[in-house]
């Protein structure tokens, strides 16, 4: 019998390089948090504009509602704790808010621009990045 030789050893596969994360586009338009303000703002409610109904107009301005849940509900009592909506039923982020008196007069006065209640996208006294909690603007 002939001896044979030993079987070489399979050869290893090339290490993998790591996977790049996909780079999201930002999307254009207002951020969240300002379509919230416009929807309070332009409810004619004198009690306020319920949670559902907000996300009522979110979804015709074409916001996908089911995917950003989250996000709406913490930006609202967010906003809330910030001073920026009154809740006047409920509590966390159910119920009915409204905007502040200071910032309903400064609607009234802008005609019906939101910039004028959360700045423009600088830092501002009710700018939105106070709104969501962040301390310093990074623009």
């Amino acid at each position: 019998m002939a001896e044979e030789a030993p079987a070489a050893a399979p050869a290893k596969a090339p290490a993998k390089s790591p996977k790049k994360k996909a780079v999201r586009s930002k999307t254009d338009g207002p951020s969240l948090p300002k379509l919230i303000v416009a929807a309070v703002a332009e409810s004619k409610e004198r009690k306020g504009i319920s949670l559902a109904a907000i996300k009522k107009v979110l979804a015709a301005k074409k916001v996908d509602v089911a995917k950003s849940n989250k996000r709406i509900n913490t930006a609202v009592t967010k906003m809330v704790t910030n001073g920026v909506l009154i809740q006047t039923k409920g509590t966390g982020a159910s119920g009915s808010f409204k905007l502040t008196e200071r910032q309903q007069r400064a609607y009234m006065e802008s005609g019906g621009a939101t910039e004028a209640l959360i700045g423009p996208e600088g830092c501002s006294t009710y700018s939105i990045r106070a709104c969501i909690g962040w301390n310093e603007c990074d623009v």
